[in-house]
């Protein structure tokens, strides 16, 4: 197990961010993690557990300990005619175990295709786009508790996934360590989603037919054009969630803003574009400093050099407060604020 004293971590988060770690533990093996809770300066100081890096933003040096969850691999657990159960470790690659599953012909996830971030994240965030979440096709996983010590395994039906949400956010934050995840994929009859956003435009632009890789090339082409690498402009996706509101909300916005753009949710309510409420408040591409919100996509807030995580912060709080003004829609953050003071 790798220990680094005084790490800088901006290359381990996709905001680019310099933040100072008083010691970083690197890992990279599933014995590290339990080496690392029993270890004098590891679990007892831990400040900060990541992965990808790319669901946070660094907001001051961190006094303590961090640790980075770095081992990898996908394991094939069994399978019939029908579909695979694959176990894939936390450390991996989402976007590398997506397109393992379309080369193989695996299907399920397709429409997740291009999402930065490591597996062992993606359950606590319940990741989704274009019409899919990862709850569909997350059968269990395994959970190390930070109590017991104890390996769990714990089925899809009690990890209470919503949107942008999990029992790891709620009930098991800071309770333990997610170790692999296991997915069922389709083999055959894949149920194929190209209902949402401009998929099907793009596939027809393509002259494709509808299937999991053509799919999957589409949403990559449609985030590739709106989205900026994080390798060219620091930045983690999606900044804000877009809001769930109730359907009587809806009318009363649309008697003002006739043309808002919403998709039918759960429980009698809707989901608005959170994006298309920061462009229509005049944030889309406006910048203070290196803080800014991206040109193409007014829902990504992005760090065009030498912003801090503080100023970054700054800069989204005052996008909030106009959406708030404009809509009275109050806008909640979908990354990790760490080490505010004041939010």
């Amino acid at each position: 197990m790798r220990i680094k004293q005084n790490a800088n971590l901006k290359k381990y988060n996709t905001f680019g961010l310099n933040c100072i770690a008083e010691r970083l533990f690197h890992l990279e093996n599933e014995v590290d993690l339990v080496e690392y809770h029993q270890h004098q300066n590891g679990y007892a100081k831990q400040k900060l557990l990541f992965s990808g890096g790319s669901n946070l933003l660094l907001c001051s040096e961190i006094k303590g300990t961090v640790a980075r969850i770095e081992w990898d691999g996908i394991k094939i657990l069994s399978e019939t005619e029908q579909d695979i159960l694959v176990e894939v470790a936390a450390g991996h690659s989402w976007h590398e175990f997506v397109l393992w599953a379309i080369e193989n012909g695996y299907g399920g996830i397709e429409n997740l295709s291009l999402i930065p971030g490591h597996v062992g994240t993606a359950p606590i965030q319940n990741i989704g786009a274009y019409g899919v979440e990862v709850k569909s096709s997350i059968e269990s996983l395994r959970f190390y508790r930070w109590e017991t010590g104890e390996t769990e395994v714990l089925n899809n039906n009690v990890c209470e996934f919503g949107y942008r949400t999990s029992v790891f956010k709620t009930k098991l934050r800071n309770k333990g360590v997610i170790l692999s995840v296991n997915f069922k994929l389709t083999k055959n009859e894949h149920n194929l989603n190209t209902k949402y956003g401009s998929v099907i435009d793009e596939i027809n632009k393509m002259g494709k037919i509808p299937s999991i890789l053509n799919i999957s090339k589409a949403i990559i082409s449609i985030r590739s054009a709106k989205l900026p690498d994080p390798k060219n402009i620091g930045n983690s996706g999606s900044f804000f969630k877009n809001p769930i509101i109730s359907k009587n909300t809806l009318i009363d916005l649309r008697e003002k803003h006739k043309n808002i753009p919403f998709y039918v949710h759960e429980n009698a309510s809707v989901k608005l574009s959170a994006g298309w409420l920061i462009e229509m408040s005049g944030w889309k591409g406006k910048s203070h400093g290196d803080a800014g919100m991206h040109d193409k996509q007014a829902l990504v807030l992005v760090n065009h050099g030498n912003a801090t995580g503080e100023e970054l912060w700054d800069f989204a709080k005052e996008v909030k407060e106009d959406v708030y003004k404009n809509f009275n829609i109050n806008l909640e953050p979908e990354v990790n604020l760490i080490g505010l003071v004041n939010n």
